[in-house]
């Protein structure tokens, strides 16, 4: 199998909308548009999410921020939430600082630099998010603890990333992914490392189902290939593709948020904070 780094990909697009407004702005709405994992992602913080924001002002943790795009679709939803976005790279960290100037002069949203293996904020959030990043870290269940520790009882943790069933394997010669560090969790796999490090899981289900998988070829997989391989010359050959092909990928994505998936290649779950 063809494999592909991420990283070098992701660094790419960033280096193109780095202090462009305009083109940054477009990028969040592709990856909310290409990805199925965002818009389970997005319909999961709608649901639990919407009774904190009738309230008085509450606070999220973006756990590994990456480009912000979780985090302006939260400024952009709900009107009391404050955010603590934290990652790991500083030119992210940058990018978004300058992105989001206005809403941080607000005190809407800060950024941090923060290695989550030893983060703390003891008691403080209301919802934490960590979106397809325990996938590269080897101790997961520790920073599920320190996600947990962050929490005010009751609160909520959302998460995401691949599943066992995933062709991201990390560690096996056919991988797809290069950056990740363990194949990906299962159902039961997940509910024992949320109960390991404090958490109850609420609700746990498997993404990107065969519609939803095929789907992420056509719209993701094949063009991040061609990305890896010819660069920007790739960008003409992706236009005609997609002209080719978004209808199909996004009729299949609906269709995967839909079904109740027996398998799929991601995964997420939502676990509470007891009293």
């Amino acid at each position: 199998m063809s494999r592909i780094a991420y990283d070098p990909v992701k660094d790419r697009f960033a280096s193109i909308i780095r202090n462009n407004r305009l083109l940054r702005t477009f990028f969040y709405k592709l990856l909310d548009l290409f990805f199925l994992r965002s818009w389970y992602v997005r319909a999961l913080l709608k649901q639990y999410a919407a009774a904190m924001d009738k309230n008085d002002q509450w606070k999220l943790l973006d756990a590994g921020c990456g480009f912000g795009q979780y985090d302006r679709f939260m400024l952009q939803t709900f009107s009391q939430v404050s955010i603590k976005a934290v990652d790991v790279k500083k030119n992210y960290l940058a990018d978004c600082r300058h992105y989001f100037a206005s809403e941080i002069d607000k005190n809407r949203i800060t950024f941090e630099q923060a290695d989550l293996l030893n983060f703390e904020n003891s008691g403080v959030f209301d919802m934490a998010i960590c979106v397809d990043v325990l996938e590269h870290i080897t101790e997961d269940v520790q920073v599920m603890k320190r996600i947990m520790q962050s929490l005010k009882a009751d609160g909520y943790f959302i998460m995401h990333s691949p599943s066992i069933f995933s062709e991201e394997d990390a560690g096996e010669d056919e991988s797809f992914v290069d950056e990740h560090a363990r194949t990906g969790y299962s159902k039961s796999d997940i509910r024992e490392k949320l109960q390991q490090a404090g958490l109850t899981p609420v609700e746990v289900a498997y993404t990107y189902g065969n519609k939803g998988h095929f789907a992420w070829k056509l719209l993701i997989k094949y063009p991040m290939l061609w990305m890896n391989k010819i660069k920007l010359w790739a960008l003409p050959l992706m236009a005609v593709w997609y002209i080719l092909t978004l209808p199909l990928g996004l009729i299949l994505m609906k269709m995967d948020m839909s079904e109740a998936n027996e398998k799929g290649n991601g995964i997420y779950a939502v676990a509470r904070k007891d009293l």
